[in-house]
Formats: structure tokens, sequence, C-alpha cells
């Protein structure tokens, strides 16, 4: 797929420590999921248990982790890892906090600037990083949500993650197949957050969509959704529709039902 480039975009978002943010985040997770019912349904993950979210998360980190020391450079062509699960679900939340040690022993090894193959835009062990700070965070929200409770996040990793997710998603059709269906005559979606000045502009092609960089500010798009940084993370990834309370938007509503009915992984 065509996209355009990112790599200004990019380095306008402001900085995190994705390894750091990691830890906590998995301690977040961690604190959510002991001693709930791990047989709890996760409905922002239909058909998962937050029995199976826990499991996802912390393989996850322990696969992104073989990665890393391996610091393959090509498709891994099999995902053999020793996850060491307990035979029991009520050791799965420890499970989870020593998955984070294994991501971090697996950090200390390998320099983030390392070149790696990687799913996505930044060829680099950082993206591993990254990916995993966000596929963490996500499904720490997920089991709060299961629990009725509102996920809270710091501002800067939200926008550090909807910038990771707009970024990448280009890339996702080949685990994401309605990506590809991603495509249109020439139409702009923007992102604004509403507690901050980040603005994000997809524009879809007739061969593929990307981040449109060049897009200036005070120009028009076909489309705009505004909320907080935090909601419109949880909107990208299909955690919130739309058109909830917390969202506003504006313009060719049919564009931004193909999106988000194809954008989501």
């Amino acid at each position: 797929m065509k996209t355009s480039d990112h790599r200004d975009h990019a380095s306008a978002v402001t900085a995190v420590d994705h390894r750091t943010a990691i830890a906590a985040e998995t301690a977040r997770f961690v604190a959510v999921v002991k001693g709930a019912d791990l047989a709890t349904p996760v409905p922002s993950c239909p058909g998962w248990t937050l029995a199976e979210l826990v499991k996802h998360t912390g393989s996850v980190q322990r696969w992104f982790s073989v990665l890393l020391r391996a610091r393959i450079q090509e498709p891994p062509r099999k995902r053999e890892v020793d996850l060491r699960l307990p035979d029991h679900e009520d050791g799965y939340a420890d499970w989870l906090a020593e998955s984070a040690t294994v991501a971090a022993d697996a950090f200390a090894g390998t320099d983030p600037n390392q070149p790696m193959w990687a799913w996505g835009a930044d060829q680099h062990a950082r993206f591993w990083a990254r990916r995993m700070l966000f596929e963490t965070l996500l499904h720490r929200a997920d089991a709060e949500l299961a629990l009725g409770l509102r996920p809270a996040m710091d501002r800067l990793v939200a926008v550090d993650g909807i910038d990771e997710f707009l970024v990448n998603l280009p890339f996702a059709a080949f685990f994401a197949p309605e990506v590809a269906k991603l495509r249109g005559p020439d139409r702009t979606i923007r992102f604004r957050t509403t507690d901050g000045d980040e603005t994000w502009v997809v524009r879809l092609r007739p061969d593929g969509f990307g981040l449109d960089t060049a897009h200036p500010a005070e120009a028009a798009a076909d489309a705009t959704v505004q909320g907080t940084a935090a909601d419109l993370l949880l909107l990208v990834y299909g955690r919130l529709p739309y058109e909830a309370e917390v969202l506003t938007h504006e313009g060719d509503e049919d564009l931004l039902a193909h999106w988000f009915a194809n954008s989501a992984f």
C-alpha cells in the first residue's frame, strides 16, 4: 500500500519512554485483574474472558522478547516460546507481572536503535517496545471496561499511541485483512485532540491510505473526529464508536463509517 512519509509527524510526537511505560502499564493491569473473577467476559474482545486477555498480553510480551533477543532480520517462520504459564488461573496475575520482567531483561540487552525486521514502518528494535506498550495498555483498558471501570491514561502516552496506530495501520493487512478496503477517491479524515493541539490527517486514495503529513493545519478535511487523547486512542482501536458522547464528529458520515468498519485491529 502507498503511504505518506510519517517521519516529520512522528518526530513531533512527545517522546515516551516505552520500556518504562510497559512496566507501569503491566503493573496497572495486574492490579486490575488481581482478585477479579477471571471468567468475566471481555465485551471489547468478543469471545474472550479476563483469563484469556491476561494470557494473550503476557504471551505477546514474551514473544516480542524472543524476537528482540534474536534481533530478527526477516519475518519469523515459527512462533515457539516457553510461556511458563501457571497450571491454575489464580497464578495468572503474578505471571503477567513476570512477563514484564522478561521483557525488561530483553530490553536491557538490546539497543533500541538496532536494525531489525518489524511488520510496521520502523525497522528497528524500538518498534517492538512501542508496539508492546500499546498491546499492554489497550488490553489493560479492556480489562477495566470488562469490570465496569473507566480507563485512565497518561495523555502523552495516549498521543503516542494514536500516532503509533495510524503510522503502522497501512502495514497491518496481513493480520487485519479489512484494512485493504481502506481506499477512496482522495478523501481525508482528521483526528484532533481536545486536550492538546495534536492533529493527524489520514488520506484515502485509490491505491491505499496513509498519514498525510503535508496537509495544511488550516485546510479542511472531508471528515473530522475530536476528543481527548485517551478517548481518541480508544476510538481508533474500536473501543469507542465515533458517535460516542465523549467525541464530536463532522463531515462525511459515509467516509467515517467506512473507516471505522475496516480499521480496528
